[in-house]
This record gives structure tokens, sequence and C-alpha cells, in this order.
């Protein structure tokens, strides 16, 4: 990370914010994992934890015929979606709220299913597991994607760079010991294709990058945090047999 994390994250948010979605994740893979879960009422009640400007909340409106709460620390993400949801005319069914993610405020045994692509990994994922288990009602499904190790030989880059935001990170079977030792019952999961990374994630992300050196060409700190945004681009189209996102569908035992 650069030396002046405040202006880093100033410019990351610049970029990820006109972005369709903040990681890697597409409706057919949402479509799959939603058709993995058993016995959905009719009409869902959905909380999206970690929603981002909202691309799978939009996709799980299209998918079921829930309501869903869609909740996230940025509040930039928020008013996107909130806007977003307005144009589309989903105000009664789509409700964005911005608020820590492991401090929701909802009571317990509220949901039916809960929906993370990507995020879980900031609470930790046993504490993540503790507080969808108290949210989830009794046979309640949650349905998530967490980054994994699929080779032991990574180059060094490519592992500093997850390991700084998840330390934690393991192997698919490490998730999976993890989910069982919490409560749940794994009903299935699978392996994001690559497409999943590109089509609404990097593809677009480049092109904000692009964007903004003309906007801070005369700006070098600005144009080294973008370099450093490209450059996990560039490592993932290097190195993305060393590591996938797995979707995770899962249902609250007892």
């Amino acid at each position: 990370m650069p030396e002046t994390p405040s202006r880093f994250w100033d410019i990351f948010f610049e970029v990820y914010a006109a972005l369709p979605r903040q990681g890697p994740g597409n409706r057919a893979c949402a479509a799959r994992a939603l058709g993995m879960c058993r016995d959905l009422p009719p009409a869902p009640r959905i909380l999206d934890l970690g929603c981002g400007v909202g691309a799978q909340t939009r996709h799980l409106a299209e998918l079921t015929a829930g309501t869903i709460v869609a909740v996230d620390n940025h509040g930039p993400f928020i008013e996107r979606l909130t806007e977003t949801v307005a144009a589309m005319g989903l105000a009664h069914r789509i409700f964005p709220v911005h608020a820590d993610m492991g401090k929701t405020g909802f009571p317990p045994a509220h949901f039916d299913l809960i929906w993370s692509e990507g995020a879980l990994y900031n609470l930790g994922l046993d504490t993540a597991l503790r507080l969808c288990r108290d949210l989830l009602r009794p046979g309640g499904h949650l349905v998530f994607t967490d980054a994994v190790w699929r080779k032991t030989d990574v180059p060094d880059e490519v592992r500093r760079g997850f390991e700084q935001d998840s330390p934690t990170m393991g192997w698919t079977r490490d998730v999976l010991a993890i989910i069982e030792q919490s409560g749940f019952e794994v009903l299935g999961h699978f392996t994001l294709p690559d497409a999943a990374w590109w089509e609404d994630f990097y593809t677009p992300m480049r092109a904000r990058v692009r964007e903004l050196r003309k906007k801070y060409r005369d700006d070098a700190e600005a144009r080294g945090i973008l370099d450093v945004l490209w450059r996990e681009t560039d490592l993932h189209e290097a190195h993305s047999d060393c590591y996938a996102y797995e979707f995770f569908v899962t249902r609250r035992q007892g």
C-alpha cells in the first residue's frame, strides 16, 4: 500500500465507485448458486451484506420475488444504489442501508437468505458465520463467495496482495471445514469462471483507470496509485491459476 493511505483510498473509491460491481461475479453465477438453495419461501427476506453498488442485489431482485435489504459501510455506494433502485422502480423491494455489516441492528432469525459476494472476509470468516447464523431463521440459507488458493507455488507479489487484505485466506477445504464447524450444512460450491472477473469488474476497472490517468496526468502520486490498481489486473491475467473465488451455498442447521 502507498505511504499515504488516505490518498490511496480516495483514489481507490474513485475507481471502484464507478464500476458495475466491486468484485468478481456475474448473473449466471448468482443464478447457479441460487438454484442450489432448497425450499426457499416464494418471497424470501434477503440480506445482501457488503452490497457495493448493488450488481448482485439487482440480480437477486430479478431471480427472486423477495425483498432485499442491501448493506454496505461505504456511503457513496449506497447513494448510487439508492438512485439505481429508484430509477428501476424497485424501491418497494430493495432497501439500501448504510451500516457496518457487522452491526446491522437486525433482530435474530429475521432473514430467509443472506447473500454476500466477496465481503465476509472483512469480518473474518468465523465471525461472519456466527453473525449470519444468528440473523438467519432455522433452515435459512447463507450464500457467499470467498477467495481461496489453488496452488502452493504462488508468486510472492500475488500472495502479498491477498494476504494483506485476507491474512487467513486458505483453500476450499479450509472454508468447507469452517462452514461445517459453524452450524451450517454445505449444499454445494463451485469456482467462479474467469469471465466473472473480467466482464463487469476488471475490464471496466481498466477503462476507469485509463480515464483517471488523463485526469491526473500531472499528479504523480495519483498516477502511482492508479498503477497499483492496474497491476492487480495484470497479476490476475498472468496468475489466475493460483487462486479463485469460490461460491459456497449453505443452510443453517437447527
